[in-house]
Parts: C-alpha cells; sequence; structure tokens
C-alpha cells in the first residue's frame, strides 16, 4: 500500500521499473490522441474542475491510462474530493505510477504518470482518506473506464 512516505521517496529517488514500456513519439502519440487528451496527457496541461461527470460516478471497474491501456485505479478506491477532479486513494500496482517532484508555480507537489508511457495524469496528495491518506487528483481525460464484466 502506497502511503506519502513512499509517494516522497520515490518523487526524490526514483519510481520502480515499470511492467512493461511503451516508448511511442510525440507525433505518434498526436496521431492516436484527441488534441484534448494529448494536450493533457502529453504536454502536461490541467483540465478545467468539474469539467467532467466522471467525477461523480462510483459504478465497479478499472480506470486505464487513455494513452497505453495500463490499468491505473480500480472504482473501489475512488472518492468524492470536492476539488472537481476524479480523486483515488491508491493505484491499482505498485508499479504503475510514476512520481515526479514538482515545484513549478512556487509550490511542491507530487505530480503522477502512466509509469509504462510517461503521461501526465495529476497530482496526489497527503490528505486523502485511511488507510493510505493519499488523494490522486486526476485528470479525467488522462482516464479511461473499463467496465468489469458481469457486474
Amino acid at each position: 500500500m502506497h502511503d506519502w512516505k513512499l509517494v516522497s521517496e520515490r518523487a526524490g529517488k526514483g519510481n520502480p521499473l515499470p511492467p512493461r514500456r511503451d516508448d511511442r513519439s510525440e507525433a505518434q502519440w498526436r496521431a492516436v490522441l484527441a488534441d484534448d487528451v494529448f494536450r493533457i496527457t502529453r504536454m502536461a496541461a490541467t483540465e478545467r474542475p468539474f469539467s467532467s461527470e466522471m467525477c461523480g460516478l462510483f459504478e465497479p471497474g478499472i480506470y486505464r491510462c487513455a494513452c497505453c491501456g495500463t490499468e491505473l485505479f480500480d472504482a473501489g478506491t475512488k472518492f468524492e474530493s470536492g476539488t472537481g477532479w476524479p480523486s483515488f486513494s491508491q493505484p491499482l500496482a505498485d508499479d504503475v505510477i510514476a512520481y515526479i517532484d514538482d515545484r513549478s508555480y512556487g509550490m511542491r507537489r507530487v505530480e503522477t504518470r502512466c509509469n509504462v508511457c510517461d503521461a501526465h495524469l495529476g497530482h496526489v496528495f497527503p490528505d486523502g482518506p485511511a488507510p493510505t491518506g493519499l488523494r490522486y487528483c486526476i485528470n479525467a481525460l488522462a482516464l479511461e473506464k473499463k467496465a468489469i464484466p458481469g457486474l
């Protein structure tokens, strides 16, 4: 289980090896992604808060990277944070999220990226619910919801 200490260590010292790599070029990503998804995931932009209905959806399923399809979060760890972006308390697996020290805009934050394709997802903060205490604040356009068959 990830906690703020682990997140901080990885942001400063490095992340585990990913389960696989997807190293497409910028041109290859641009050819397969919608413009808004490309802007968020490949250029590290942020969507407007409350701009997606995904914030209020809590049905069972798996959230995948919108770029490479890597499974990132289980809907069971999703919670209403009131921030305007989908929020999760932990990743699906230990090696799917990369943590990057982000000191932009005069503040210290920890950026989250897909560890497989380096897509910008959002940021993680130490103000989430127990047991992790983490709030993964993720751009909805960086995610695709995969339903669980039979549910």
